[in-house]
């Protein structure tokens, strides 16, 4: 079984003296664990990426940011460039909340766009797909995922090597219903083998998959972390609510080391 991920989300929360007690805690219970089986990553406001920066260096955590721009340069008021981030040793940058598509129209074009300027900066992108719903209860789940999908894809077949992808259903987002076992194993296995089938069917030689993470998120708490991380097709998870407490953000880590 490959090394499980667990993905912090800490949108728009705290203050400096609050991720420092948080930061301090995650780095102390995972020393103590003395075990490389669960990788973490923080992504949090870019005010406090030197923070991560300096409480995480050489700790095996990792960082980054909830969001990048599309642009290296320019005339952008109030954005931020991927070189900016790397400034400051940022591994993963989460693109294509449902939060942020819906706050800020921004278009699978514009995500696309975003994924590929990660990547040739080495930045791992965390991709957030999923659907409404509505487009749920009409069976159009898969057909959604995958246009999300192939709009990256457009950057070619290789595009998600060494990528996560978080399937994160918007109906499960801040509510108190997270997707069934059944739902999520579901989804996870489609799309790893649409992008697996897609990535051969363009290639000209016998390479094997290409390397990929797909993790669930959408209410994953302390209570369900072992029902889902436990199904063979999720990778890991990507955590709201619950990384706001640390404790309950430890746990999570915790469980996952014994699966």
């Amino acid at each position: 079984m490959s090394k499980k991920i667990i993905i912090a989300n800490l949108k728009m929360y705290g203050s400096s003296l609050f991720y420092e007690d948080l930061f301090t805690q995650v780095k102390s219970a995972h020393q103590q664990l003395a075990t490389n089986d669960v990788e973490i990553v923080m992504c949090i406001p870019y005010p406090y990426l030197f923070l991560a920066e300096k409480i995480f260096a050489n700790s095996g955590i990792s960082w980054g940011s909830q969001n990048v721009a599309k642009d290296i340069e320019g005339p952008f008021t109030g954005e931020v460039s991927v070189t900016m981030l790397t400034d400051f040793s940022s591994q993963y940058a989460i693109i294509g909340h449902s939060e942020r598509n819906t706050a800020y129209c921004e278009s699978d074009l514009n995500i696309a766009e975003k994924f590929k300027r990660l990547k040739d900066h080495h930045v791992r992108p965390i991709l957030c797909v999923g659907e409404t719903l509505i487009e749920r209860e009409a069976g159009m789940e898969k057909k959604v995922v995958q246009t999300q999908l192939e709009t990256i894809l457009s950057n070619g077949p290789e595009i998600f090597t060494d990528s996560v992808i978080a399937y994160e259903p918007i109906w499960a987002i801040g509510s108190d219903m997270a997707a069934s076992p059944e739902q999520a194993q579901n989804m996870c296995s489609f799309i790893k083998d649409f992008i697996h089938t897609e990535v051969l069917t363009n290639r000209n030689d016998d390479q094997k998959k290409i390397p990929l993470k797909v993790v669930y998120g959408g209410s994953v708490n302390e209570k369900n972390t072992l029902q889902l991380l436990s199904l063979d097709e999720v990778d890991g998870a990507l955590i709201g609510r619950c990384s706001l407490s640390a404790d309950k953000f430890i746990q999570i880590c915790n469980l996952t080391h014994q699966i």
